[in-house]
Order: C-alpha cells, then structure tokens, then sequence
C-alpha cells in the first residue's frame, strides 16, 4: 500500500502511531533557502541539511521545499547567524560554537571543552533542560532552534610537529573550532578560526601550524593527512559536537502547524542519520589513514590534565561575568555529573571490556 492511500484509509494519527512519515496535503507553497556553514564536498556534516530539505519535501508532498547553500554560496560560514537574524535567509545549519564571540553561552549549544557526549548532550536537548534553555536563549536572536546531527567524539587534529608536553602548545597556531580557542589560548597557543573549506590550504602553506576538524572521515577528504604527518586524539573539546538549524523566528511562526511539526520531525531524521553516518564511516576511514601511514598518537596524560585545569578556570569566570553562561551551564553541568556516573556502571564498564576482547 503506498502512503497515501495508507493516509486516507488510517488517518493522519494511526500513520504517526505506525511510525510513517504522513504526506501533509496544505495547499500552502512555501520556498525557503538554507545558508549552510560547511563545504559541499562533507557528505557527512553538510550532507544533514539534505538529509533535512528532502525530509520536508517528501512529508510535505512537495509543497513545501527548502534550496540547501553550501558555505560562502549565499554568505560566509561565519555569517550565518546574522543572516538568519535579519531575515536575509530563512534558516541556516551550523555549529554553535562558531559563534561565541557573540555571547559565549552559544557554544554549550554546540560542544564546549570536557562536555557531553553524543548520547549525553542529546538527552539533555531532548529530555532534559537543555532544549528549553536553549530555545530561550536563541530567542533573543530572533532564532529558533532544532537538533541538526552530532559528530560524535571528535579526533585531536593534524600537527606539524608532536606534542610531548604543554609547553608545545605555546606559541603553536592552532586552527581549532570556536570556543575552545579561548583554552588554547590561556595555555599560550594561538587559536584561529578558519571554516572547514579552507583549512587544508593554511595548514598546506604553514599559515597554521596544526588544525583540527571532525574526525578520520571528513579530515580523509579534506587531505589533511597529506599536510601534517601526526594525528593526536581524543579531542577533549569536542566530546561531540551538537550542530543546530536556527530558523528565523518570523518566518517559522508564519507556518501553517503541519508544516512545523514537519519541520521538527525532519531535524530529528537528519540528527539520527548524521550521527549514524560518522559512526559508520569513522573506523574504515582510520584505517585507512593508518595504511598511508598517519601517526596516530594520543594526547600526554600532562596536556590533558593542563587542558582540564585550565578549562575549568575559564569556566568559573565565566558563571561570573555571563548570566546567560551562568544558567544554562550550571544545568548543563548538573545532568553531565549524573550522566557520568550512570555511564560508569553500564555503557563505560560494557565499552571497556568489550575493547579488551579479540572479535
């Protein structure tokens, strides 16, 4: 049976019940534009906001149908916030934390240094608090915001040169992403902020000196195995990165409620798939990497410990001088300590034995 003929024999709600998406049949048209904040070439990060457009079409019937920009396309990566505040695009997909200089609470959005993992930071956007203080937050920039994937824990980054101790890092040019250029920063490195599409050319022709992006898949093909021979982990900045669709408060209101219920069902299919697709891609990208010979080396148990210390500083500065750090990471910190500790007994405890044994 197709799907509209389910839909008129079972109605809209035994469709929801028997988990199919419903083809909504308003006679609204409506065209909106997505300014994304990464390259075309990452099926992966990039490939969510299709995932999303296409989502919204199929259950619209077509009606409803978004064009998908790639960074720089429509406006740069890192002005996508401003163009969804204005009105100049109606939606953007990007990661928060590019935009912290903006107010250093839009990062807990996103990843913030020795924060949550994949599995942690969705259940407290989506079962928690953090979907509530969020949406208030972003409110204040004429947003609204919607799940839009997660990377899962990322990797260390491409260095020239190896990292043994703390002392490396100071004075070392570092592209790293958004907010945790302010730790690197205070251990006397010298953070830049460069969008994924042009990493590969600084690091290339030693404008930077190392860089970090996503993980084995993406970094495979952006190159940087060919520029930087020393692949460090884990990147304790991004225990996983929550990317977002901010939509323009105006133009999601003006929805008919099919449409945005939509909407939200679409963000949570492209959140789901993205986080598949990293996982399964991830492991097989490694390898690889491994093969063209890449050293791949952890993080010295004293650069972790300097990163940690000097994390939480910046942190306790922060809940004194940002009122809107101040609420939201105090939540945030709250579920992350319970978090923690039930992830000791059953998921860490499972992990590790498992990684101890021959498959």
């Amino acid at each position: 049976m197709d799907r509209r003929s389910l839909i008129k024999k079972a109605g809209i709600a035994g469709v929801l019940a028997a988990g199919a998406a419903p083809a909504v049949h308003a006679q609204t048209a409506v065209r909106w534009r997505l300014a994304s904040s990464f390259p075309r070439s990452l099926d992966t990060i990039y490939g969510a906001a299709d995932v999303f457009a296409k989502a919204v079409k199929d259950m619209s019937g077509g009606k409803f149908e978004i064009s998908v920009h790639a960074a720089g396309e429509l406006m740069p990566a890192f002005g996508v916030v401003d163009g969804v505040q204005n009105g100049t695009v109606e939606m953007t997909h990007t990661a928060p934390y590019y935009f912290f200089g903006k107010n250093e609470a839009f990062a807990i959005g996103g990843a913030i240094p020795f924060g949550m993992n994949s599995r942690q930071l969705t259940a407290w956007i989506i079962d928690g608090n953090g979907g509530k203080l969020m949406r208030e937050f972003y409110a204040k920039y004429n947003i609204i915001n919607f799940v839009g994937g997660n990377t899962g824990a990322q990797m260390g980054g491409w260095f020239r040169k190896e990292i043994k101790s703390p002392a490396d890092i100071k004075g070392l040019k570092f592209r790293i992403g958004g907010f945790a250029g302010k730790v690197i920063e205070r251990m006397g490195g010298v953070p830049q902020n460069i969008p994924g599409g042009e990493i590969y050319q600084a690091l290339e022709k030693g404008t930077i000196d190392a860089a970090e992006w996503i993980g084995p898949y993406d970094d495979q093909k952006l190159g940087f195995n060919k520029v930087a021979p020393f692949y460090y982990y884990p990147g304790w900045w991004e225990g996983s990165l929550n990317l977002e669709f901010y939509i323009n408060d105006k133009a999601f209101n003006a929805l008919p409620s099919e449409y945005k219920a939509i909407v939200q069902a679409a963000a949570h299919e492209a959140h789901v798939v993205t986080q598949g697709r990293y996982d399964a891609r991830n492991p097989g990208a490694l390898k690889q990497l491994v093969g063209a010979k890449t050293k791949v080396l952890a993080f010295p148990p004293t650069v972790m410990d300097a990163s940690f210390k000097t994390t939480m500083e910046l942190y306790a500065q922060l809940n004194a001088s940002n009122p809107d750090w101040k609420k939201i990471y105090a939540d945030y910190r709250n579920f992350q300590r319970d978090q923690v500790l039930w992830f000791r007994f059953a998921e860490s405890s499972f992990d590790n034995f498992m990684q101890r044994q021959k498959l």
